[in-house]
């Protein structure tokens, strides 16, 4: 079995997706401590000046590390769901596939999300639907899983009984391979080629989250995301 680990994203980028579509299984890694400025409650999305970051506010107090499942979202006014809402219908309503798929995009933002995690399973499991993903997917918090870095992804692998590990680029520094080769496991680095597909403008920008592909190119967006992919042992 095929097994990727990933911490959850909010709106994420092509190339978890390409991760996940090359795996038997995915572990969305969120038992583990929530790090500022990372990608968990942010993204970029393409507006008529360039890209701009969506970012979910998180409740400050007593939150300190703590692990991404237990992290609360502040929804005090002015509500940021609307703000997101909007942006986004301002950013892609002239986008190609918009109408087709923005209704249930759109809905996420009409509930009150209590913890980042709610919002972040919702929104990966609706994305993996879109694009026509049917990896399984856990998340480690499900587990009972411990250990640290090298040994954390490890144990995980074993858990769920991996016979190879697909790693992102930066495995390369922390991962101990020689652990993984004495529990039969092969590891497998993911380098992702962004590849470049129609905007709504001439200039393509690379790294945006995966909305912008969805309502630019529709029922093709996994091709185009699997055609970026590059897998090296």
């Amino acid at each position: 079995m095929i097994v990727s680990i990933n911490q959850p994203a909010y709106l994420p980028w092509l190339g978890f997706f390409d991760r996940i579509a090359k795996s038997d299984l995915h572990i969305l890694l969120d038992h583990v401590q929530f790090e500022r400025g990372s990608m968990t409650n942010r993204n970029k999305i393409l507006s008529k000046q360039g890209p701009i970051w969506l970012t979910v506010p998180l409740m400050k107090k007593n939150q300190f590390g703590l692990p991404i499942s237990e992290i609360k979202i502040n929804n005090t006014p002015p509500k940021w769901t609307v703000k997101h809402k909007e942006t986004i219908r301002q950013c892609y309503s002239k986008a190609p596939f918009f109408r087709d798929y923005s209704s249930k995009i759109l809905e996420i933002y009409d509930n009150n999300w209590t913890t980042l995690n709610e919002l972040l399973r919702e929104t990966i499991t609706l994305f993996l639907d879109q694009i026509g993903i049917v990896t399984k997917i856990i998340c480690s918090s499900e587990l009972c899983v411990s250990g640290g870095k090298s040994k954390l992804i490890l144990n995980l692998c074993k858990e769920v009984g991996a016979k190879s590990y697909i790693s992102g680029p930066f495995g390369r520094d922390y991962l101990d391979i020689d652990d993984f080769e004495r529990a039969g496991i092969e590891v497998i680095f993911h380098d992702y080629a962004h590849p470049k597909y129609s905007q709504n403008q001439d200039d393509f920008v690379p790294n945006l989250s995966v909305l912008d592909l969805i309502f630019n190119k529709g029922n093709e967006s996994l091709s185009v995301i699997t055609a970026g992919q590059s897998l090296i042992l």
